[in-house]
């Protein structure tokens, strides 16, 4: 609880900070308050994975700072904007640290190695105060544009040969960070609710998976036909967070692509939504076997699902949210 507190200060401190260095502080706090949150001893790629992401983060905080006093001494304080490349430059340290393409390649390894819940952490919290702080130097320039067009390109074609579902998250993670700089491209409103749509969405999917237990894609086949609940969930939530338009996971999508092709970047959405297919294609990929009225199921899988009504109350309310979110919103936008 402390170092959940602490992460969750570290987010605040660099957000609401007055000038970089404060910034700084903030994602250092943030990161040594989620490595130790990493470390579990009953996990043996967690060392290699708490020591990757020490070092990437570490890096990217390095680098930052490098960045910022360098930039501070050679010009003046105050004009930040004065050079067209600094935003370029200060932003590729937070692009390492979200973990968006080309700079993922720490990203699946360090997940493969956590609990489900520092899954969830990395996938939302952990992205939420670098993310802020591009927004104040984001300009729709090639730059981002390109580092748009890769996390959505490589975020889908880099899932399709993934039989892990942790890296299957993770890759869908970084399709989904390409969405939310496009988002902060039109407008930081935006960025908020889309990031605020996909944490609630990541969340909801690592909470059904992690009650069926299922950490690879051939072990779905595997989960009892009593639980049939959880498998709904958990594949609704799939679809929900692959943007499948019943489900919630649609709306942020649509608004993003709405707004990007009011600022004349119809090719850009274009490509966005061509990717999304192609991340949908690999989250039918994990419900295909269980979605067919014809799957088999073995004999002799007795594994007891594990009955914590607690859980199984906090994923069916998420679930249920992403399953209606969407048609409720459309019913208080047409009422008002």
């Amino acid at each position: 609880m402390l170092l959940l507190i602490t992460l969750v200060s570290g987010v605040l401190v660099s957000v609401s900070s007055n000038s970089w260095l404060g910034a700084w502080m903030g994602l250092e706090i943030n990161l040594m308050s989620f490595v130790p949150l990493m470390s579990n001893v009953k996990n043996m790629y967690n060392t290699e994975a708490s020591l990757k992401y020490f070092i990437v983060q570490v890096l990217a905080s390095a680098t930052l700072l490098f960045l910022v006093v360098m930039k501070t001494l050679t010009e003046d304080l105050f004009s930040f904007e004065s050079n067209q490349y600094t935003p370029m430059i200060i932003c590729t340290p937070l692009l390492l640290k979200s973990g968006a393409a080309p700079l993922h390649w720490w990203f699946p390894g360090v997940m493969e190695g956590l609990s489900w819940e520092n899954c969830a952490l990395l996938m939302t919290v952990q992205k939420a105060a670098p993310l802020m702080l591009m927004s104040y130097l984001i300009e729709i320039n090639i730059f981002t544009l390109s580092i748009i067009l890769m996390s959505t390109i490589v975020g889908s074609i880099g899932g399709l040969n993934q039989t892990s579902m942790r890296k299957i998250l993770t890759y869908s993670s970084i399709n989904h960070t390409g969405w939310m700089l496009a988002a902060l491209n039109t407008s930081e409103n935006l960025w908020m609710a889309y990031f605020t749509i996909y944490s609630m969405l990541a969340l909801t999917v690592v909470s059904a998976i992690k009650l069926s237990g299922v950490s690879f894609i051939n072990q779905t086949m595997m989960t009892n036909k009593e639980a049939m609940l959880m498998k709904f969930m958990m594949f609704t939530s799939l679809l929900s967070l692959g943007g499948l338009p019943p489900f919630l996971g649609f709306m942020p999508k649509w608004i993003v692509i709405q707004a990007m092709i009011m600022n004349n970047m119809a090719p850009l959405a274009t490509i966005m939504v061509v990717m999304s297919l192609i991340t949908l294609y690999y989250y039918l990929k994990i419900s295909y076997s269980s979605f067919l009225i014809l799957n088999d199921e073995p004999k002799w899988n007795l594994k007891s699902q594990k009955s914590n009504t607690m859980k199984n109350f906090m994923a069916l309310t998420l679930s249920s949210i992403s399953l209606t979110g969407l048609v409720i919103c459309t019913i208080i936008t047409n009422i008002n």
